[in-house]
């Protein structure tokens, strides 16, 4: 692995470097910064370095040092988090009409992972096409009704503008929906084993609407739908979580890319609305819950990016279709326990 090395020449215009060491790959400059280290350029500075370097600045006996160490990248975790999350996520699909179907399981393992992979992997090429370091997907297990809560990938670097900041936004949540829609509709055509005796206690799913609109394309008119389909269900649910427009979910970095600091103001706004929404669709208290989790993500204020210039009007436009999507995939009650069907 190829890193690039630090640039002393403009390390010196926030630092007077009056001493270096080298111990193994950790290099630190003891430094007198000329500069608050509150500086935006400085930050900037150190945001850059952090894509190649795990970055510390501290004090060490009242001396300010900076120290600097190449970062390794290990893919271990990644490799081992996605068999344990398919493992958890085919189990739950197994047990989807009550007793144990492997092939059913591993077929909703399969349909699960890609939508979460198709969603990540978008991010994951804007990131790159931007000129981001981003990690490979970290999948997480989770006994959840799917089995898993999802998937992130880390992203290290400057955000360049806020055409780089819609683009990495919008990528995910547009190829996961993508996703979501080709599992959807091979779904809804496959024939669902099981029979109406099978099926007390079920869960009642509530439809955005798009899919009523891929159901329609599909000719589906059944009742109950088969665990691929359920998982283009998943894949919708999560475009409309992720593009909730709160701190540095999905939705959050569109909208900071949209309209700049303004989106501060509706960060701290939406989590309200979702507590509303919940105290008014109390069936299955998603909303509720989200409302305080995002009330959380709410505090973390968003990077600004280095170029913060007002978008071209495609890129807005690209916002406003993504919002679109979400506004489509969402429910006001996504799920709630059948006593009987």
């Amino acid at each position: 692995m190829k890193l690039r090395s630090v640039d002393e020449s403009t390390l010196s215009r926030f630092f007077h470097v009056y001493y270096k060491e080298a111990q193994g790959d950790v290099v630190r400059y003891y430094v007198m910064p000329l500069v608050s280290l509150n500086d935006p350029n400085l930050q900037l500075f150190l945001q850059e370095l952090s894509a190649d370097y795990d970055v510390r600045v501290y004090s060490r006996y009242g001396e300010i040092v900076l120290e600097v160490k190449p970062r390794r990248e290990s893919h271990r975790l990644n490799v081992i988090l996605f068999i344990l999350t398919f493992l958890s996520v085919t189990f739950t699909g197994s047990m989807f009409y009550g007793s144990f179907d492997l092939f059913l399981g591993l077929q909703f393992a399969v349909a699960v992972m890609f939508v979460l992979g198709s969603h990540e992997m978008g991010h994951f090429l804007a990131s790159k096409r931007w000129g981001m370091k981003a990690s490979l997907p970290y999948f997480i297990p989770f006994p959840t009704i799917i089995g898993t809560l999802g998937a992130i990938i880390k992203q290290r670097g400057v955000i360049k503008n806020r055409k780089a900041l819609m683009e990495i936004g919008a990528s995910g949540p547009l190829a996961g929906i993508v996703a979501s829609i080709f599992v959807t509709y091979l779904g809804l055509r496959m024939s669902v084993p099981v029979a109406p005796e099978r099926v007390e206690g079920a869960i009642l799913l509530g439809e955005p609407l798009l899919f009523r609109f891929v159901a329609s394309l599909a000719g589906f008119d059944g009742q109950f739908i088969h665990p691929v389909a359920f998982a283009g269900w998943v894949g919708m649910f999560i475009t409309a979580l992720n593009l909730i427009p709160v701190g540095q979910l999905d939705g959050g970095h569109v909208m900071r890319a949209m309209i700049g600091e303004r989106a501060e103001v509706v960060s701290r706004i939406f989590p309200f609305v979702l507590l509303g929404i919940g105290f008014v669709f109390r069936e299955s208290g998603v909303w509720f819950f989200w409302g305080l989790l995002t009330l959380f993500f709410s505090m973390q204020r968003h990077p600004k990016p280095a170029d913060d210039s007002p978008l071209p009007a495609s890129h807005v436009l690209l916002g406003v279709l993504t919002f679109a999507i979400g506004v489509l995939c969402f429910t006001p009650v996504p799920f709630t326990i059948a006593e009987s069907l």
